[in-house]
């Protein structure tokens, strides 16, 4: 099935979702190892439920200053080389003779900084499902005015949302409250924008599990500007306290840190395990000697093309992240 970029489809997708009770999940990739297992989950699930067709969203960051993703895509580490080579593989994985031909694949830039990704927002935003424009490192007033020219320009031709309020930083150096209903009701109807991001105490960093999902204050914006709302950082919160989402008016969950934090640890062991076919029996030697190695680890032994190629250590994330990805479509694919 080819990629979902009109308009009119991805929210004629977004409102399907709403008559079934769907949160639409969004995650985030920066290399074709993680793509594909978006992918390969979404194509598991759907084939367990019975949906052949099921929507997903596949997304990537570009110049923002907590992760630049696009960059990351391609070891020249421009943004340009890595956001094409990001759309030729979506575009080759819809093929129709692919595994994923029949799922219903959107495509969204997350976190496009109004200032820093000029040269980005310069391209045909047609090549993209939805973006989220984000003019949200300035005042109020300004992300309204910037938010709504971006909107005016580009609105007829691609999903917008918009970040109502600056969600904390990767290090949690910035602090911020949380989103004010009557602020987010100001915000989209000034802006106009389609789906909006709103702070209800989760954030963008690597751990922080005393964090806690305010689904109060969901549904109190909800009340302002209906089921429109989409939650960033639901990486730092338990999956079973975000498995009811849509009941606060949550329509779009954007995830990415847990993927990569979560299938690190598996990769680790795995190679820990094996790590004279991995490097050797002298390098396994010389790392139990620096004290780097348990007494458990067998040293002794000859590497292996089946331990210490890249195919091996992707596979080992793939599969990871494959799972890590379906435990979140099980939440809301209901």
């Amino acid at each position: 099935m080819p990629i979902v970029r009109e308009r009119s489809e991805v929210l004629g997708i977004y409102r399907e979702a709403a008559d079934k009770g769907w949160v639409l999940p969004c995650f985030c990739t920066e290399n074709l190892t993680t793509t594909e297992a978006i992918l390969e989950a979404a194509r598991r699930h759907g084939e367990a439920s019975g949906i052949s067709d099921l929507p997903i969203i596949v997304a990537i960051t570009n110049l923002y200053d907590h992760r630049a993703q696009s960059c990351f895509y391609t070891h020249t580490r421009r943004w340009d080389i890595g956001m094409k080579l990001f759309l030729a593989d979506l575009a080759v994985l819809a093929e129709p003779e692919s595994p994923f031909g029949n799922l219903r694949i959107m495509i969204h830039l997350d976190h496009v900084q109004h200032d820093d990704d000029q040269e980005l927002l310069g391209w045909d935003m047609r090549s993209f499902s939805s973006i989220m424009f984000d003019a949200s490192k300035g005042p109020f007033e300004d992300n309204i005015r910037l938010t709504k020219a971006f909107v005016a320009a580009q609105g007829d031709l691609i999903v917008i949302e918009g970040a109502c309020d600056e969600i904390m930083d990767a290090e949690g150096n910035q602090r911020s409250e949380l989103t004010d209903p009557e602020k987010a009701e100001r915000y989209a109807l000034e802006t106009g924008v389609d789906l909006v991001v709103a702070n209800l105490g989760t954030e963008h960093r690597a751990s922080g599990q005393e964090l806690v999902y305010r689904g109060d204050y969901a549904r109190r914006i909800c009340e302002k500007i209906g089921t429109r709302i989409v939650l960033h950082g639901a990486s730092s919160v338990p999956n079973a306290r975000i498995a009811d989402l849509f009941a606060d008016g949550i329509c779009k969950v954007n995830i990415w840190t847990a993927l990569e934090r979560d299938a690190s640890p598996i990769l680790l062991r795995d190679m820990i395990e094996h790590a004279v076919e991995v490097a050797g029996s002298s390098a396994a030697a010389t790392m139990e000697s620096e004290g780097l190695l348990g007494s458990a680890c067998r040293v002794e032994g000859k590497s292996s093309i089946d331990y210490f190629t890249t195919v091996y250590r992707q596979t080992i994330v793939f599969q990871a992240m494959t799972e890590i990805v379906g435990s979140y479509l099980k939440l809301w694919y209901r």
